[in-house]
């Protein structure tokens, strides 16, 4: 039983929780609607944190992604209504590269400060929060960047496959948005990274013992850049998600506290923050806890000033199972 609560303790957790909820709220909760609301505002949070499991997995830490999802928006954004002018398809494209690649960028900048730097990931990254936000907002003047782009950019986020045989409360289909995709496809990615191939083998080797992996042979300096590039590529993604899904780049609170949403997805999924030991598909459920909590807290007219309280008691608590887990062994 031990073993088995270790392994699949937080899905049962969630199944709990599910039955929970659905018991005390069935006609809010259970409606197609709802569920694909937690999925669709959430899945920016979940590709934050399926790279953050790789990069703690590996050792490290990365605290600047919610920072960083806001400049890259920006990016992307100020790229879009910079080209607007020229024709809005070849404006979205753009826009949609520059995302994927500033953070693609940023996250190589991480590493290398990393690496070469011989910087503490907990500081490096703890700098990037502070410095990619006041450039944010430097960008945008204190305020907020609105796309020009009134169609096409926004259904970048909210389009997605409609499912017909699933209704709204209007009366029409449900749509299982491009971003609830990308992050299942990010999520797939991840995991197919971490358990088939040699990079994701480095990955633990490095997490589990650094100095181990290097008497191995193993290139653990490439590795730790290419993880927290990764991540960076991730951070892309989900800036791209959000903007578009918003239509518009607040500096001051698009990627606010992401960070802690992600490694809360992360610690309650059971990846050891001590490095060597996570899953994917762990952290998916997760971060589907997380948004039930959130969805419930505000079924229940929970003032969203506590959401956070309730969010750092359950990481808490999540951490505390994982010392009593290593203490057991």
């Amino acid at each position: 039983m031990s073993r088995f609560l270790q392994t699949y303790g937080v899905l049962v957790a969630f199944a709990l929780l599910f039955i929970a909820v659905a018991a005390r709220q069935p006609e809010h909760f259970l409606s197609p609607e709802n569920l694909r609301n937690i999925a669709n505002q959430n899945a920016e949070v979940g590709i934050l944190a399926v790279g953050m499991t790789l990069v703690i997995i590996g050792g490290g830490i990365d605290l600047s992604v919610g920072s960083m999802m806001a400049l890259v928006a920006a990016f992307g954004v100020l790229t879009l209504n910079k080209l607007f002018p020229n024709g809005e398809g070849q404006a979205v494209a753009t826009s949609v590269a520059v995302c994927l690649g500033a953070g693609t960028l940023l996250g190589a900048l991480n590493g290398l400060v990393i690496v070469a730097g011989r910087v503490a990931p907990f500081i490096a990254t703890l700098v990037g929060l502070v410095a990619f936000r006041s450039v944010t907002t430097a960008l945008a003047d204190g305020g907020e960047l609105r796309s020009m782009s009134s169609t096409l950019f926004p259904s970048l986020a909210n389009g997605g496959i409609a499912l017909p045989f699933l209704l709204d409360s209007a009366g029409r289909p449900i749509v299982v948005t491009w971003n609830i995709l990308m992050f299942v496809l990010m999520a797939l990615l991840c995991g197919f990274l971490l358990n088939w191939t040699r990079f994701g083998r480095h990955l633990v080797a490095v997490g589990s013992n650094e100095r181990a992996a290097v008497y191995s042979a193993v290139p653990v300096a490439r590795v730790k850049v290419a993880m927290y590039t990764l991540m960076g590529f991730l951070v892309g993604v989900a800036a791209l998600g959000q903007a578009a899904r918003m239509n518009s780049v607040s500096s001051s609170q698009l990627g606010l506290y992401k960070e802690l949403d992600a490694i809360a997805a992360v610690v309650i999924g059971g990846t050891s923050m001590s490095g060597g030991k996570g899953r994917i598909w762990t952290t998916v459920v997760g971060v589907l806890l997380l948004g039930i909590i959130t969805n419930m807290l505000t079924l229940e007219n929970v003032s969203n000033y506590w959401q956070g309280f309730v969010k750092g008691v359950i990481i808490l608590l999540a951490v505390l199972v994982q010392r009593g887990r290593a203490d057991n062994r």
